[in-house]
């Protein structure tokens, strides 16, 4: 039965206390849309995150034990999963960093121009095909060492069009700035118009990072962390207006439907599958570095309650 403690989830690094109540509220919007556009899993997703088990310990709460739904579009999943994501490739990328000490990151994002209603799941299809070409393109290749990128859909509510773009961390040799490989922005243009067979010059943006000094190190975590963020955010399809959103969400849901938002390549492939993360991808409770040898003091549950729209202790 409920006991009546309103959960409280503090991280225990910045102090801030975890949407937990939001993404959940969230979540069960998402669910009754799903059921008016008629998708089966409207009540898989209704379920997600009902019951939360933690277990105290000496360093604080950890989430225990839940079931998720891990529908992509899910508020609730999708939070846990970028959690999950940013911390995974910060270690990803310490790792890579012990290797290769004098290696150059560069954060590239590629576009094109808006999809409209019906067009967005064959050109995200389109776009990682092009990014495959673009990759191996021997002025690209030659010192690439690794990558990771992830795909980004923001939405033009006026207008029902979708903007699908790329961001993609890329971890080159030092000798990539001392060479005839050296590519410019424009050089990048021209280079993802021709993989993308477009007839028009895209815009794109290429940066440099530097992972080894004080300032780079945070612009690295902060490449990281866009890498690693929502595909959609859940207010692009989670509004007021509840008939432009239906039209929104039903074009995401059969455009996501069987893609991947994130995808490694070379030396970061290689030491994800190191670091068994490759094994892990549904694991959506243990998503940061908190400490599992912790001894743990008790476990408390917390259940969602329709009443008050809020998670309450239960025993």
């Amino acid at each position: 039965m409920y006991t009546g403690t309103i959960l409280k989830d503090t991280s225990k690094y910045n102090g801030k206390e975890r949407p937990w109540r939001s993404k959940k509220l969230d979540s069960l919007t998402y669910a009754e849309y799903l059921e008016v556009l008629h998708f089966k899993k409207a009540n898989r997703v209704r379920d997600c995150g009902n019951v939360l088990k933690f277990a105290k310990t000496d360093d604080g709460m950890k989430l225990y034990q839940t079931w998720f739904c891990h529908s992509r579009l899910c508020p609730l999943c999708s939070w846990r999963r970028a959690l999950k994501n940013s911390y995974e490739l910060q270690r990803i990328l310490d790792e890579a960093n012990k290797k290769f000490p004098k290696a150059v990151y560069l954060f590239l994002t590629l576009t094109e121009e808006n999809s409209h209603v019906g067009e967005l799941k064959q050109n995200l299809r389109d776009m990682n095909s092009s990014i495959r070409r673009l990759i191996q393109y021997k002025k690209v290749s030659k010192h690439l060492i690794g990558y990771v990128r992830s795909s980004e859909i923001t939405v033009n509510r006026d207008k029902y069009t979708f903007h699908e773009h790329v961001h993609i961390l890329l971890m080159v040799k030092s000798s990539y700035f001392n060479s005839d490989s050296y590519l410019t922005n424009s050089d990048w243009s021209k280079l993802w118009k021709r993989a993308r067979k477009l007839d028009y010059d895209p815009i794109i943006n290429i940066q440099k990072i530097r992972a080894r000094s004080r300032h780079g190190q945070s612009a690295l975590i902060s490449s990281a962390k866009e890498v690693s963020k929502y595909q959609v955010k859940d207010s692009d399809y989670i509004t007021n207006d509840r008939k432009s959103d239906l039209v929104i969400l039903d074009e995401l849901e059969k455009s996501l439907q069987g893609s991947r938002q994130l995808s490694f390549g070379g030396l970061l492939k290689k030491i994800r599958h190191e670091l068994l993360f490759d094994q892990k991808e549904d694991d959506l409770i243990n998503v940061g570095n908190d400490d599992d040898s912790a001894d743990i003091i008790e476990t408390v549950m917390y259940k969602w309650n329709s009443d008050i729209k809020n998670y309450v202790s239960w025993e």
